[in-house]
């Protein structure tokens, strides 16, 4: 177990150990729905500049001191219809994400966090706000945490257990062990499987995230051009991942942003790769919550 700042170049080498998944699954499967929109620089939210990042115009310029109408509109879609068409995609299979949900986002939309709630999905924290941590002060992100944590309790009826920042800095951690109350967070990109740091002497849990299939990648370059590339780079991963899990197990984790998978074309390559994992035997879809309990029982922190 490292130091949460230090690099580790070597993690679980040749020899990663069993995760033994419930059911004997070959592969953890953790779906995450970004929930961010209204949590955007805007001037609305006393930010300089309006939103450029993550629309479906790449290339578009902050404006200093004005809104954005146009890209205000893109993110709202993701609230406004978005949302609700992945909400029913995976309520009508019966399966459970993991929602990065930003606070703010929360806030100008309560009934979004407890629609997921609701129906048995986790909702985890994204940050107070969908904005660049780097240069925030501990003291800053300890704020920020409190304010997330209220307007997740306000929204989804109880507190998160799991976080991610996203654009984290090098307090992001420290913060997020300080203020306690965590089970895990996913602030990496490091690895397969679930791993332990110690972040000022205390263990805390690392479930990694990928960018590899997110659905970002409709938004930034190189990405995807049509929906049929996201499916299948998410069947290749997959198969790829499913085929070692029979020697050894891994989890993979699929990101997805209300107002980039919620369009149309895309949702429908979604619901395609849903129906694909449902029809392998041996998978386990599982919220983070769910992975980070099982490890803790099956893999637990090292006391010394």
């Amino acid at each position: 177990m490292h130091n949460h700042l230090d690099r580790d170049l070597v993690g679980y080498g040749a020899n990663p150990p069993d995760p033994q998944w419930p059911g004997e699954a070959r592969i953890a499967v953790s779906f995450v729905l970004n929930y961010e929109e209204g949590g955007e620089n805007t001037i609305l939210n006393g930010d300089p500049h309006s939103e450029s990042y993550l629309t479906e115009v790449f290339g578009t310029v902050p404006l200093p001191g004005e809104r954005d109408y146009s890209t205000e509109s893109m993110y709202e879609y993701g609230s406004r219809a978005g949302f609700w068409r992945i909400l029913r995609l995976f309520d009508e299979r019966g399966m459970k994400f993991t929602s990065w949900a930003v606070g703010r986002a929360l806030e100008l939309n309560p009934a979004a966090g407890k629609a997921m709630a609701d129906s048995g999905h986790e909702v985890a924290t994204h940050g107070y706000r969908w904005i660049n941590y780097k240069d925030f002060t501990l003291e800053q992100e300890l704020d920020h945490i409190r304010r997330t944590v209220k307007a997740t309790i306000d929204s989804a009826g109880k507190a998160p257990v799991g976080w991610y920042t996203g654009r984290f800095g090098k307090n992001s951690l420290r913060a997020v062990v300080q203020h306690g109350g965590f089970l895990y967070s996913s602030d990496s990109y490091s690895d397969d499987l679930p791993y332990w740091v110690k972040v000022e002497g205390t263990p805390h849990l690392v479930i990694p995230y990928t960018l590899e299939v997110n659905d970002m990648k409709f938004a930034v370059p190189p990405g995807f051009g049509i929906a049929d590339g996201w499916l299948q780079a998410m069947k290749d991963a997959f198969d790829m991942l499913y085929a070692e899990g029979a020697r050894s197990p891994k989890m993979m984790s699929v990101g997805i942003h209300c107002r980039l998978g919620g369009r149309p074309s895309r949702a429908l390559t979604l619901a395609r790769f849903l129906d694909y994992v449902a029809s392998k035997p041996k998978v386990w879809v599982a919220t983070r919550e769910q992975i980070a309990r099982h490890w803790m029982k099956v893999h637990p922190a090292l006391t010394t």
